[in-house]
């Protein structure tokens, strides 16, 4: 196993925080020593200088190799308390707002393998009166482009549907041999792509926001910088999701606190402070 001295630790942590925003410290140290391992192996190099040298000299092999450190673990349905407040209290909310505009947009930021972005067309599609009336958006954006591909051709394993009611996979699915593919209805509610978080977006207006076991892994200036960002996607009374272990209440910012007896997220008031006060809705 490869065994970091502190300088090299410290730039090719540098390299890769500058990359993606994905910060290493000395708790998550090895992890890196293994990537860096395999990455020494994969290209036939003997020394940490030559690697640093090729990914500092071939944006390809650099952006090979932050997907190589990307953490995607995943699941349809994950987090289930967030998918059922999202179906009994946000969407019917966004729903009553909206009225004759029938027009929803939603950004899965850190999409993985692409279980989440289908997850929630799943709950639009559940929960909407009549989604063919609708003009629906979902945006589903990662910086691994290797689990953007997994995710647009939407094939899974039987045992990664489990969490799958079973009405929604018999509709929704297609059942092969060895798995199950996203069916034609789902796939055409979401644009997958890549991006970088710590870079702008055209996205605007969008209702809701799920960022979820993402922004844990930057550092605190640039979880700042990409909240601010989600803030100004948002449109009006947008709502961010953000995983169980992440939370805004260190940060300065102008969203509000969103809490229930299931689970915690935030919404857009453009009429707050900043920073403003996190309180609890009912």
């Amino acid at each position: 196993m490869l065994s970091l001295t502190e300088p090299d630790f410290d730039r090719f942590r540098d390299l890769i925080r500058s990359a993606s925003g994905i910060h290493f410290t000395r708790y998550n140290r090895s992890v890196l020593e293994n990537r860096l391992d395999g990455a020494l192996r994969k290209y036939a190099l003997d020394s940490l200088d030559l690697l640093y040298r090729k990914l500092t000299s071939d944006k390809a092999t650099l952006t090979e190799f932050i997907d190589s450190v990307t953490t995607n673990l995943t699941r349809f349905f994950r987090n289930e308390a967030q998918f059922e407040v999202l179906e009994q209290a946000i969407l019917p909310e966004i729903i009553r707002r909206k009225g004759a505009q029938k027009r929803l947009s939603i950004w899965s930021a850190g999409c993985s393998t692409g279980e989440e972005p289908y997850t929630i067309a799943l709950s639009l599609l559940k929960i909407l009166p009549d989604p063919r009336s609708w003009d629906l958006h979902i945006h589903a954006s990662d910086i691994s482009l290797r689990t953007l591909m997994v995710a647009k051709q939407g094939f899974y394993e039987t045992s990664r549907v489990t969490h799958i009611p079973p009405d929604l996979l018999a509709r929704y699915f297609i059942n092969l041999q060895d798995g199950y593919e996203v069916g034609p209805e789902l796939k055409k509610l979401i644009r997958f792509d890549y991006h970088n978080l710590q870079h702008a977006t055209n996205l605007r207006e969008m209702d809701i926001i799920f960022c979820r076991n993402v922004i844990i892994y930057f550092e605190e200036s640039t979880q700042e910088k990409v909240v601010q960002s989600f803030y100004d996607t948002l449109g009006p009374k947008g709502y961010l999701f953000l995983g169980h272990s992440e939370s805004l209440f260190s940060m300065k910012t102008r969203f509000q606190l969103y809490k229930n007896d299931k689970t915690t997220l935030y919404y857009k008031d453009e009429g707050a402070p900043t920073p403003a006060p996190m309180r609890e809705n009912p």
